[in-house]
């Protein structure tokens, strides 16, 4: 929860080599969590490398040790969320890329970076990758599609378990309910994303363009207006500054001990 120094160009690293971009969150002392430039910078960043024609395919991870701490409870607990309850006005965050996206999941991913790697074309996790969705228990609405997606990948008996307790999944059950789509040793996490980021490099961009757009046709009649609604309680909610304030210090000593 150190509040960073790095300006918004340091929150999101880019490495492009070989047609793959590993694109990393990099709030390590904060545990990557989603502060106004990190919530900015990373919607803008891999938007800049969908339309990049050097790069094939993308990878999301975060600077060890977390993928993402979720939205950072420090700022909104002093500073709020801004009009209503919205966490991100714009729209979901990685709408309208074209290139495939993999999540590789390098330890703890939380409400907010929990719907990030929900926002990934699938994902793989390090034997250190946990989830959680904690909106309840924070008190803000998600927005950025978890109540669609989530359901999707786990069914929606396993998602209101997810969402009713803010409990965490650890990586091996979140392969045995289908979250994720393999568990490696966490130095491996990279290179097994890479390769198959190599894989789909391999086939020509517009065929890979035209197979993720069809994916996204073929789910929109669903999920178009399943997220709409979302939006809707998102913008409808009303968050409690102060009562976050209040028990800020509380939701992180129990996220910390379910994560670890």
């Amino acid at each position: 929860e150190t509040p960073s120094t790095a300006t918004a160009d340091d929150v999101v690293l880019v490495d492009v080599a070989d047609g793959i971009a590993v694109v990393t969150m990099n709030r390590p002392d904060a545990r990557n969590a989603l502060n106004t430039a990190l919530r900015t910078t990373l919607p803008a960043r891999l938007r800049e490398l969908d339309a990049d024609p050097g790069v094939a395919a993308m990878i999301l991870t975060g600077a060890d040790p977390a993928f993402c701490a979720g939205l950072d409870l420090k700022e909104i607990s002093t500073q709020g969320l801004g009009s209503g309850g919205a966490t991100e006005p714009t729209g979901l965050p990685f709408e309208g890329l074209t290139k495939p996206l993999i999540g590789a999941v390098n330890g703890p991913a939380v409400t907010g970076g929990f719907e990030l790697a929900l926002g990934c074309d699938f994902l793989i996790a390090s034997e250190r990758g946990s989830f959680a969705d904690t909106h309840a228990r924070v008190g803000v609405m998600p927005g950025w599609g978890l109540t669609v997606f989530l359901p999707q990948a786990i069914g929606i008996r396993r998602a209101k378990q997810m969402s009713f307790t803010g409990n965490y999944l650890d990586a091996r059950t979140a392969l045995d309910w289908g979250l994720v789509n393999m568990v490696v040793p966490h130095d491996e996490l990279i290179s097994t994303a890479r390769s198959l980021a190599s894989d789909m490099a391999t086939i020509p961009p517009a065929n890979l363009a035209a197979i993720k757009g069809a994916y996204a046709a073929a789910n929109d009649p669903v999920d178009g207006p399943a997220i709409a609604a979302e939006k809707a309680y998102n913008r409808s909610w009303t968050f409690d500054q102060e009562a976050l304030a209040e028990n800020r210090e509380a939701i992180q000593a129990r996220g910390s001990s379910q994560a670890t």
